[in-house]
């Protein structure tokens, strides 16, 4: 029986199918990208080289990620995620393997670097957000906080495996056996039952297909500016429009005050005066409430309108450096947990938007090609974030300037989205029930 037939008969549960799919990818597929953290320190060790020359795979591996998105959209458009993602985990593995037989820093930057780091992009936020918003309108923002709920999965199970593995084994069979389950678990698994859009298996979003004899109460219109969503959006197009570019903003201000916190976030408790068990237990726990961030906001971001959910997301990470400003006067476990709170429960849930806002504007053919031209800014910002930090820390002498300036940006990307107003194309599904209700 085909993805068609398949389809057919399970018109609703295909799209969560696709979900589910995604969720594993994520839960595998971003763990292979964040294991540099584990195999940093063996490799230290073993080839006694600086701590920056060793660090610069990763950073070298970003970068690379940052121009290899948009070429991602182009795959994506022309051969959809059956092709890209096995591509990239296939590609990715291979930088695995090759990296246990580097011996030179620049053999590193090629392995761990761009095959490995970079290529996991097209596993991550970035590749999945390329497609999955394809598969529901209503119930878009929840559906992509469930599939990159995935990546805390995989942090909790995944890392803690790896790292036995590193402890016992070496980091060599540990690169050997995360390249095994990428080849093992994501390939056959995107190959055979992934798809870019349900049009592609003969459905429609939010598997509203209706069967022989069923009847259904019609979904509510959330189309605001109809000219404005039946426009053929190429990427020239886009460029011209104010969106495009408040968005771009909006993600780059907005990853900027994620990823600088999330670097300096270790050493900044053990400046403070907290163990480095501590510390590490507060890392992971931020991680396991993005589980539930990423969840809960993108739902609520169904009900409410994106740009609220965004306000939400990007207060949670301004109220989070506000208490870190605060920590070294009260420095309770309690603020640190308050932290952690803002972070994961509220600040993650970003994740679930990212695609969301630009599918919700962009919706059409070329969406993937769109969307990774703006995730370059997002990408710009989160490189931009830990290391202007870090910049700034060295000539202050202190966080307090960087954290202030966080703090700022995330309210400046709360303002960059309510000004691209996704909701003057199109309603989130529960905003446009309730004007219906209210309209009848």
């Amino acid at each position: 029986m085909n993805g068609r037939s398949i389809a057919a008969r399970l018109p609703f549960y295909y799209g969560w199918a696709v979900v589910g799919i995604a969720f594993v990818t994520m839960s595998v597929g971003v763990s292979a990208r964040t294991s540099f953290s584990l195999l940093f320190p063996p490799i230290l060790d073993e080839f006694g080289w600086e701590r920056g020359v060793t660090a610069a795979a990763f950073s070298v591996g970003f970068a690379a990620s940052v121009m290899l998105v948009p070429t991602l959209g182009f795959v994506m458009t022309r051969f959809g995620p059956r092709v890209m993602i096995p591509t990239g985990a296939a590609i990715t593995a291979t930088g695995l393997v090759c990296a246990t037989m580097a011996t030179t820093p620049v053999e590193f930057y090629l392995t761990l670097g761009v095959m490995t780091v970079s290529f996991a992009v097209s596993m991550s936020y970035a590749g999945h957000s390329m497609f999955l918003p394809n598969w529901f309108v209503r119930r878009r923002g929840l559906a992509t906080g469930v599939a990159f709920s995935g990546v805390g999965v995989g942090a909790i199970i995944l890392l803690p495996w790896l790292q036995g593995v590193i402890e016992t084994e070496g980091w060599r069979d540990a690169c050997l056996s995360l390249a095994v389950l990428l080849v093992a678990v994501i390939v056959p698994l995107n190959v055979i039952a992934q798809r870019k859009d349900p049009a592609s298996v003969g459905l429609e979003p939010d598997g509203d297909n209706r069967q022989p004899g069923a009847r259904r109460a019609a979904p509510p219109d959330t189309v605001v500016d109809r000219r404005w969503t039946e426009t053929d959006w190429t990427l020239a197009r886009a460029l011209r429009t104010s969106r495009f570019w408040w968005v771009t903003l909006g993600f780059f201000t907005g990853l900027f005050a994620w990823y600088a916190v999330q670097v300096h976030q270790t050493k900044y408790l053990l400046d403070v005066g907290f163990s480095p068990d501590f510390a590490a237990l507060a890392l992971g726990l931020v991680g396991f409430c993005g589980i539930f961030g990423q969840v809960g906001v993108g739902g609520l971001s169904d009900r409410i309108g994106r740009e609220w959910a965004w306000t939400i997301a990007l207060s949670g990470f301004a109220l989070c450096y506000v208490l870190l400003l605060v920590l070294p006067s009260v420095p309770s476990p309690a603020v640190v947990y308050a932290i952690v709170a803002c972070q994961g429960l509220f600040g993650y849930g970003l994740g679930a938007l990212y695609g969301t806002i630009v599918a919700d504007i962009y919706s059409g053919p070329r969406f993937a090609v769109v969307f990774g031209f703006v995730s370059i800014g997002g990408n710009l910002g989160a490189g931009a974030g830990p290391w202007v930090t870090g910049v700034i820390f060295d000539r202050a002498g202190s966080y307090g300037p960087a954290f202030t300036l966080c703090v700022a940006l995330a309210l400046v990307s709360i303002f960059c989205i309510w000004m691209a107003a996704p909701r003057g194309v199109r309603l989130a599904a529960g905003v446009a029930v309730s004007r219906a209700r209210r309209a009848s």
